[in-house]
């Protein structure tokens, strides 16, 4: 009888082990597929819930504006807010708080919000298991009355889904165009404007999740810090007196980094 030599045990082990790769590899496809599927079925079905429109009767209120009359503020208070039909969109999950927008980017979804921060990690929007998970907003947060800084996260998905786009924002070609600096965000109560003036990458880190505050002259370093960061210039100021809303998202498959996108409050009315 042949007795396998140290070679021959050594390439039948490398041979057994790629195959284990492959076939690894490919159910891992095969579920990424399918978890795609089923969020580009739910994103088809949700977005016919949103319209954007002006009121007919306008109650909506200006929120800290500038002194200064050439600030873009004003240019972006004239756009037109998003209004949602949260009725249906409640039916087929309580957990609904809101529904945000960000222009320039395939970020157009229902937020939902629970207990804790990873239920939506790794489920949809209908609770079903899903690596892709869905957008949240922390569990930390007021949705009705909006503290000094509302979190929102979603995965950095490779194919832009959830806010695999929210990457796309450190480009030139999505900071040339003017109008996309602005986050339009709908909840059951309000509908709010955004308007942007910080986005950046940055290693993992807890300062920017930051949603209470001891003092007024923390919150402005915070302000300030955040606004110091931003990879582009958007000429635009920032005070005690404006509430944020923060965008978070992975940088990278590995979850090193993060793209982190902030917006104040500029405009609002309510449903």
């Amino acid at each position: 009888m042949h007795k396998k030599t140290t070679k021959e045990i050594i390439f039948c082990a490398i041979i057994i082990f790629s195959i284990i790769i492959i076939i690894f590899s490919v159910f891992k496809i095969i579920n990424w597929t399918k978890d795609n599927k089923k969020i580009k079925e739910l994103e088809v079905e949700l977005r016919e819930h949103k319209k954007e429109e002006k009121n007919k009767e306008d109650n909506s209120v200006n929120v800290n504006p500038p002194e200064d009359v050439h600030d873009d503020y004003w240019y972006y208070i004239n756009m037109d807010m998003m209004t949602v039909n949260f009725s249906e969109l409640l039916e087929k999950n309580t957990d609904t708080v809101g529904f945000i927008k960000v222009e320039g980017t395939n970020i157009n979804y229902p937020v939902v919000q629970t207990d804790n921060n990873n239920f939506y990690l790794n489920h949809a929007f209908d609770k079903t298991a899903n690596k892709a998970g869905w957008i949240f907003a922390d569990y930390r947060n007021d949705m009705v009355n909006f503290g000094h800084n509302t979190i929102i996260y979603g995965h950095g998905r490779l194919n832009n889904t959830m806010f695999g786009s929210l990457k796309g924002i450190l480009k030139n070609d999505w900071f040339n165009n003017k109008d996309n600096y602005i986050v339009k965000f709908s909840t059951p109560t309000e509908n709010t404007l955004w308007q942007i003036f910080s986005l950046y990458s940055i290693k993992v880190e807890s300062y920017y999740l930051t949603t209470d505050f001891a003092t007024l002259d923390e919150y402005n370093l915070f302000l300030q810090t955040i606004k110091r960061r931003s990879q582009k210039d958007f000429k635009t100021s920032v005070n005690v007196n404006d509430k944020i809303i923060t965008l978070s998202t992975c940088q990278d498959v590995a979850g090193t980094g993060r793209v982190v996108m902030h917006a104040k409050l500029i405009k609002k009315e309510a449903r």
